[in-house]
């Protein structure tokens, strides 16, 4: 199993060949900052205390504490992606999984069968270019159609150098798929 790292500006990338047809590509965004969260934290209890002091009503600063300690529990558990990895296996599928930071795991597979290839797209969002590695779902009633596009990668949104990368690595399975025959061809 070779592995090795990419590391850009605060994300990375880690590859790891398991075999020729299987591999695992996975993007690490940085880690929560304690400093941020602690500043953010402090300032919304001092405010708090402000109104506090005010209108001298205890139910502004247990608010205050309440509604900071739920929103910092659905960020950990809902927004904040620490990883987000692709599992590529030539014969069986694909399997997306996001990893947040509150420890909960979110994992998507899709069957080989069902996808027709990889790529990268691009979209204009306020005035930039912004590159997206997504899986071109198989239409069943048309062979040649797209049925669904599934976007990967969603949360870190690596740049363009690390999206080629995965793809290229992405591109050689799929061409070994391609390649292979097919056991009810071999019949």
């Amino acid at each position: 199993m070779a592995e090795n790292q990419r590391t850009g500006a605060p994300l990375a990338l880690r590859r790891r060949h398991h075999s020729a047809s299987c591999r695992e590509l996975a993007v690490r965004a940085p880690r929560l900052q304690l400093r941020a969260l602690s500043t953010l934290t402090s300032a919304v209890w001092l405010a708090a205390y402000g109104l506090f002091v005010l209108c001298e009503n205890s139910m502004v600063l247990s608010a205050a504490i309440f509604i900071t300690l739920i929103g910092l529990i659905v960020y950990l558990h809902f927004v904040k992606v620490d990883q987000e990895s692709l599992l590529i296996i030539g014969s069986l599928g694909i399997q997306v999984t996001s990893s947040y930071a509150s420890g909960k795991e979110s994992t998507t597979f899709i069957e080989m069968s069902q996808v027709k290839d990889v790529v990268i797209n691009e979209a204009i969002h306020m005035q930039k270019i912004i590159y997206y590695l997504c899986i071109l779902i198989r239409d069943p009633q048309d062979p040649q159609g797209v049925s669904e596009v599934v976007p990967l990668f969603q949360s870190s949104k690596p740049r363009l150098d690390c999206l080629i990368e995965v793809y290229k690595s992405c591109q050689e399975i799929l061409q070994q798929r391609e390649t292979a025959p097919q056991s009810s061809e071999i019949k």
